[in-house]
Formats: structure tokens, sequence, C-alpha cells
């Protein structure tokens, strides 16, 4: 534990911007007025735990829903976002929770490391990727991003700053890693980076026609450090579930051509193309999503290339504002998990759900997880899991809760970090370790301090 007193450098003062702002998650829906703290040092971030009644932190604002939404003191940490330390014997990163992933990757990389677990995008802060226990394309080699953290320093909104590890304070240690900033403020973590060679990967591109030929290629890749897939959400009979299958390595020196060895972090600079208007509706009709899914799958060729990470991990991060493309009503993102022996059948049903509604996701991601993750309400467990995207319209809602029943009954859960529409009755089936996570809560008396609209809506 750490203590409040000068020494620790975590209570020196109490400085804060406040505004009242509409604010949303990327989805833009839902919208709520909050009001927004702005700390420019740990230190702040401290005071503005113990002394507001009742707030959550928020890094980037890259979860989805209204995890990161609390009227009454929203407190953004964007400004907290120094990277303090770095161990190379150890490869051991302590930096503050504020820090983009982008800025992490900027400076490291050069050096030869990464990430060991990166998300779809680098736009999300280091706390934000614990609090929702990122999981990437190697999820069922690596685990999730918090199977990699060593520590973490949290304000508990008592006057007090833990640090928390897997052998100190480990209920807390458990309950924050995926617990969605419910159990208080990342000051700082500490987490082990990965050694690589290049700033490329290695790709193999596979087409499969039908879902059962994309599990069996996932089922024999297990080996593969990174595996995700594309899958067409529209197509139905013989063609339901057709994917694109992407393997990846990080690619070795000697995988280079000549050009790219003298230098081989350096990586192609790429000018991020601007969503400049919101899309009208017919540019997500089931028409042109058809259209663009049978052409992306066409022109995905077999075959193994070198590229470059941006475009393997990150390709969305080169359209900026692309969230726009939904509409001015935003979108939702349903992305849940069956378990291994329920996957193909339930995926099955809710992609024929999907194709025979005809609501349109042409961002929709396959990937294989393994074991389930040591965090109370950390999403990943070993199965599939599926994730698409649908403007926020009252038909696709209703559509959601059918996918609910769906997940409910094969035995999965869905994703809080995504979340904009679950119900209280499939969150409590979904993670059995809830009562779990609300008792640390109560013991460390963190349900006094902190909530947000989703801890509101699921009654966590």
């Amino acid at each position: 534990m750490v203590h409040g007193c000068d020494r620790c450098g975590y209570h020196r003062g109490f400085d804060l911007t406040v505004a009242m702002i509409s604010l949303s998650g990327w989805g833009r829906y839902p919208v709520a007025d909050c009001a927004i703290f702005r700390p420019r040092a740990a230190s702040d971030a401290v005071a503005a735990a113990d002394r507001l009644p009742d707030l959550i932190p928020r890094g980037n604002g890259r979860s989805y829903g209204d995890a990161s939404l609390n009227p009454t003191a929203t407190l953004d940490m964007r400004r907290v976002d120094h990277m303090l330390e770095f161990q190379a014997s150890a490869g051991t990163m302590t930096c503050e929770g504020g820090v983009l992933l982008a800025d992490l990757i900027d400076t490291m990389l050069p050096r030869g490391w990464f990430p060991p677990v990166t998300p779809g995008t680098k736009l999300v802060t280091i706390a934000g990727m614990i609090a929702s226990d990122v999981h990437g394309k190697n999820h069922h080699r690596a685990g999730s991003f918090c199977d990699h953290v060593d520590w973490i320093d949290l304000a508990t909104g008592d006057g007090e700053v833990r640090r928390c590890s897997p052998t100190v304070h480990s209920d807390l240690f458990a309950a924050t890693c995926g617990g969605m900033g419910l159990t208080g403020v990342i000051l700082r973590a500490c987490f082990r980076m990965l050694r690589v060679e290049s700033g490329f990967i290695r790709q193999r591109t596979i087409r499969a026609p039908q879902l059962a030929d994309a599990f069996a290629v996932f089922e024999r890749s297990l080996d593969s450090t990174y595996s995700v897939a594309w899958i067409d959400c529209l197509a139905s009979g013989d063609d339901l579930g057709r994917s694109v299958i992407l393997l990846g390595e990080h690619a070795l020196v000697e995988d280079l051509d000549a050009g790219r060895r003298a230098a081989p972090f350096e990586l192609p600079r790429r000018r991020p193309k601007r969503v400049p208007i919101d899309f009208p509706a017919l540019a997500l009709s089931r028409a042109s999503v058809r259209i663009f899914n049978k052409l992306y799958y066409a022109a995905q060729r077999p075959g193994d290339a070198v590229v470059n990470l941006d475009s393997y991990f990150y390709p969305l991060d080169a359209i900026q504002d692309w969230n726009r493309i939904y509409g001015k009503g935003g979108f939702v993102q349903y992305q849940c998990v069956l378990p291994l022996h329920e996957s193909e059948v339930g995926i099955r049903r809710l992609l024929t759900e999907i194709a025979a509604v005809g609501q349109a996701s042409f961002l929709a991601v396959l990937k294989r997880l393994g074991k389930e993750s040591f965090g109370l309400l950390s999403f990943p467990r070993e199965g599939y899991t599926l994730a698409l995207d649908f403007p926020a319209t009252p038909t696709n809602l209703a559509l959601l809760n059918r996918l609910d029943v769906i997940t409910t009954e094969h035995g999965g859960r869905i994703y809080l970090a995504k979340d904009a529409h679950m119900q209280a009755d499939s969150f409590e089936t979904g993670y059995s370790k809830v009562q779990a996570f609300r008792e640390v809560r109560r013991r460390y008396g963190l349900d006094q301090h902190f909530s947000s609209l989703l801890s509101r809506r699921l009654k966590i």
C-alpha cells in the first residue's frame, strides 16, 4: 500500500480543469451530459478520487458504449501520460495510466520492443487496456494484456493508493483487470514487453468458403502467433460464414527484402484519411454491404506476404473518425464469446439470424481465444469470439436482444468494453464471477466511489 504522503509523489496538490459536455464512447451511442474533470498529474487524480462522491475514470474514449460515462463526474486521464522507466534486462515498462498505446509503440518499437498483446486500435490508453483486459489476435497463445501486467498503482477513493499484483492485494488486482474502471483510478502500471526484430509481420492469407472451413483453419493454426478472420455476415446458404483468415508472425530481419533489412523498424508513413461527414443510411444498406463483402472476399488472394505492423494490427486507425460512417445516430458493436464446444453451432445460429434479418455489418471479425482470463469481469474464455457493428437503430437494438438470447443459450458472454445494450439478466448469466467482483467492491468501499452508466444499467 502506498499511503498519502509527499514522499510517495501522489499527494502534492489538487489541480483540475472542469467542463460539462455531451460525451459518448467510440460508438457515439449513447450520449450523456457529463461533468469532465481533467487532472494534470497523478496527484490530482488521487485527490479527485478522494473528494468526488461518485466518478468513473476515462482514457481515450475508445470503449464503444457507456462504460466510461458518469454524468456526476468523469475523470479524463489523458494528461497523466508519462513513460517512467524501462528495464531492458527484464523487458518491463513502467508508465502512467494515460499513456497512449500509439506513443508507447512509437517510442519502443525502434528499440526492438512491442506490446505483448494489442487490441485492434493503438489509440487506447494503457489504463484502458487494463480496465478492459484487452485481448488481441494472439489470445490463443499469449492470453490477454493483464496476463503480462506485474503490478498497478490504484487510487481507491479513500485517500489511499494501493499497489496491486498477483501476490499483493491479489483480490483487487483480479477485480481491476477487466473491471471497467469500477475499482478505482489506475495511476501507474508495470508490464512486460515483447522483443521483436522488425516492424513487420509475415502474413498468410487463407480463404474459407464456409464457416466449417474457417473453424478448421483456426484449429490447425493454433501454433501461429496471430490469427484473425474477416467474416461475411450477410452470406447465407452454402456460403454462410465465408471468411478470410490472416495468420501472422513477427518478421525476422532475414525475412525482409534487402531494402528493409538496413532499417527493419522504419515503417512506411501513411497519411490518415478522414471521414468528413456523417454518412447517410444508404451507405450501409444491405445491398451496398453485400457488394462490398463480395468484392472484398474476391480481392483477398491466398498466399504469403510481408506487411507492416499497422496494416496487420490497426487497419482502421488509418481512417480518422471512421465511426461517422454509421451516421449521426451512432452504432453499437456486438461482441460475444462462446465456449469452444458450443462455438460452431452457436456462431452459425448468430450468423443465420443476422443474414435472415439482413442487418448489414461490413466490419465482422472472428477470432480464436485461449484459456479463460483470471480477471473477475474479464471477457476472454476459451472458444470463439464474433464481433459485428450495426447502426444504432431500433431495429438493430431489437436484433441484438435476440442475439443475446442465442449467446446465453450457448453459454457465452458479451464484451463489456463494446457493450451499449445488454440487460442485467444476460450479464449475470454470462459473468459467473460477478458476485466475487461485488464482494471486492464492498470490501474496499469502492461501491461508494465508482460507477458508470454501464454499471448502473447492468446493476453491477
